[in-house]
This record gives structure tokens, sequence and C-alpha cells, in this order.
């Protein structure tokens, strides 16, 4: 039974687990209740999917991994478990072997790239003041301001972190397109949505937090893959 299975969601730089606030209740809802969300520690890559490889193999059912954003390429590495049988991508990164994130923003750069910067620490963090306009525009003001003040910087480093075996070459996949995306240019994810041959891709007219303006959306698409995976 598809409501078996266990539903992990995964997020992304500049957020946490807490992005996926308003899916879950509409998951909750259709009467999935298998649903966990990892906390990455955004220390790079091969930490961020030690983290989420040790919650997958703490499930007894089969997982459906949930990647946004950044979060993307940590399910792309760690979904090679056996116990893994589908991977979704939600306007998120989906590298190839020896690619990185930040290879893949180098084809064509965000909209909102020159909001980003490092402190003096090495931690990325997007101007507190233009959070708004470049990661969530299409949410109101004050759902933005909380977003801003709770984001979770990565490490730099992590962005030039390469994928070594990618999952999506033997998992059944599917990917959301946001097309008013400022983080991840829609041209970029386009793309790596084709070349994954994903079982479904759909577009919304939606900004990077997908997840959080369009959560019904997001929610039925969850579902959708898993009835499917089935």
């Amino acid at each position: 039974m598809s409501k078996n299975k266990t539903i992990i969601l995964v997020h992304g730089f500049w957020g946490g687990a807490a992005h996926w606030a308003k899916v879950i209740p509409e998951l909750e809802r259709k009467g999935y209740h298998n649903i966990r969300a990892v906390e990455l520690p955004l220390t790079s890559l091969a930490n961020d999917v030690e983290r989420l490889q040790k919650m997958i193999k703490q499930q007894q059912n089969d997982v459906i991994l949930v990647g946004h954003s950044y979060g993307g390429a940590v399910i792309t590495e760690a979904g090679n478990l056996s116990n893994v049988s589908g991977l979704i991508y939600i306007a998120a990164f989906a590298p190839d072997t020896g690619e990185s994130p930040g290879k893949i923003t180098e084809k064509n750069p965000p909209a909102a790239f020159s909001s980003i910067s490092p402190d003096s620490d090495g931690y990325l963090w997007i101007d507190y003041d233009k959070y708004h306009e470049s990661f969530c525009q299409d949410l109101n003001v004050e759902d933005a301001w909380v977003m801003s003040v709770t984001q979770k910087a990565p490490l730099e480093s992590t962005f030039s972190n390469t994928i070594s075996t990618p999952a999506w070459k033997n998992k059944p996949c599917w990917y959301q397109i946001s097309s008013q995306d400022r983080m991840i240019n829609p041209a970029n994810q386009k793309y790596m949505a084709e070349r994954m041959n994903p079982q479904k891709v759909i577009t919304l007219d939606a900004s990077h937090a997908s997840l959080a303006s369009q959560p019904l959306a997001i929610a039925e698409f969850i579902i959708d893959a898993i009835e499917t995976d089935i």
C-alpha cells in the first residue's frame, strides 16, 4: 500500500525542516501519516548525505525522498540505499556524476545571485532585506520575514561538493519546476528535469519556495508520485 511508505522531506539551503510546515498537514489530510522531515547540518554534502541516510536506515518501510533546492543534491547521493523506492525533486538540484550545484548554477545564473554573500566564517547568507524578493516573492510579507530571520546558512564550500553516483539514474524520479524561481534558474531546472527522464514533470507558476506558496499542489504531486510508484 502506498500509504505505508515513509515520506522523508529534505530541505535545502537557507531554510530548515520547518520549510515543509504547510505541506505536512496536506499530506496528513490525505491519509499519509508516515512522514519525516530531516534537519541537515548544511556543512558539506557528505555530512548532509550521512545525516539523511541515517534517517532512511531507521525506517521499517520503503522510503520516498522529496528534496527541495539543494536537498535535491542530497537525495541524489543518499537515494542509492536499497529501501529508497523513488525520488521527488521540488525546484531542486539534480546533479550528475562529478557535478555540483555550483557548476549547474554557472550554466544560467539565478536572478537573485547578487543577494547572496558569505560572512567572515564562510557561511552563505541571503541579504535579510532581499530574502522576500529573492527566495519567496509569492508569500506574504510576514511569512517571508520569518523565513528570512530564521534562514539556515550553508557553508560556502558545500556549493562546490560533487555527486559520485546519482540515484536518479536507477530509481524512479519526478520533478517540479518553478517558473518564477529566482534562486535556481528555471532554465537549469528544465535542463536537469529533461536529462533525468522522469516519470512526470510539472511546472508551477511559483517562486523558489513553491513548497510554502503552493503546498496543496506540492502535496498532490508527492501523492501522485507515490501512488504511481506502488
